[in-house]
């Protein structure tokens, strides 16, 4: 986590409350934004449950349909940087990990290598504006007869890297892309909620499945996004210490009113 361990100043913040909320954006796919089936996404709970932490939060859910890093890339001034955020939080990777079988390709939508670049990319530049960062791997993916039919191999499609036999075969070309992220969130010095294993982990436990936290074998259903919510409250949270039980400030949440007061929205 980066610029913790203000110690003076968590005693100024800890003493006065914010003139404005932090803002929060969400910026992803069709795994972050609102979705037909989910009656909350992840943002939803924490624009919903940070005020029952007395976190003031304005959280802007920034998540299109299909995007890959390419177009994330494209609108991020617009849908990201134009709303002066203190924290962002980034998942992509699906859609560039993707390889349309159905259409014929044998490639990626985006390769791995461009995916790094553009994903070290929005993370410096939103860092140099100022923003605390959290990156998300992508959410593990189950087989249905419909994702077969588009994405499986043989009998499907003849060329698809994809194994259908294999339970979790549709995150073979993921898994390079969610390893990326653990890698560059430890290079960049940025928060990190590891979805992918966290998935992986509850399927783990029997009598659990990927299939409990998915509407479509692709995206989180209500189960799926109270996982991934229930771990940002826990990111962004400030956690108890009992040496200093009156500074519950987590790096994230005081880096974030850092930013505030640089830019004259705290007083003191």
């Amino acid at each position: 986590m980066r610029r913790v361990g203000f110690l003076l100043l968590v005693i100024v913040f800890a003493s006065v409350r914010p003139a404005g909320a932090m803002t929060i954006v969400a910026f992803g796919d069709s795994t972050t934004a609102p979705r037909s089936g989910a009656s909350e996404v992840y943002a939803d709970i924490l624009r919903n449950e940070l005020p029952d932490y007395g976190i003031a939060a304005d959280v802007i859910n920034a998540g299109v349909s299909g995007n890959t890093t390419n177009h994330a890339i494209a609108r991020m001034s617009a849908d990201v940087r134009e709303q002066d955020p203190d924290l962002v939080i980034i998942q992509f990777g699906i859609n560039d990990s993707m390889v349309d079988a159905w259409s014929g390709a044998t490639t990626s939508r985006v390769s791995l290598s461009t995916y790094r670049d553009n994903l070290i990319s929005m993370v410096r530049t939103l860092q140099a504006d100022g923003a605390e960062i959290i990156l998300m791997t992508a959410n593990a993916m189950a087989w249905t007869d419909t994702l077969r039919e588009y994405y499986g191999g043989p009998p499907y499609n003849e060329a698809s890297p994809y194994d259908t036999d294999d339970p979790i075969g549709l995150n073979v070309t993921l898994v390079d892309y969610v390893q990326a992220t653990r890698e560059i969130a430890a290079q960049e010095q940025t928060g990190l909620v590891d979805v992918y294993q966290m998935y992986l982990d509850y399927e783990a436990v029997p009598g659990q499945s990927l299939a409990d936290l998915l509407l479509d074998g692709m995206h989180p259903n209500d189960r799926g996004h109270r996982l991934v919510g229930d771990a940002l409250l826990s990111a962004i949270v400030p956690v108890p210490e009992p040496a200093a039980p009156g500074l519950l400030l987590s790096g994230l949440v005081l880096a974030a009113l850092l930013k505030m007061a640089a830019s004259s929205r705290v007083s003191y």
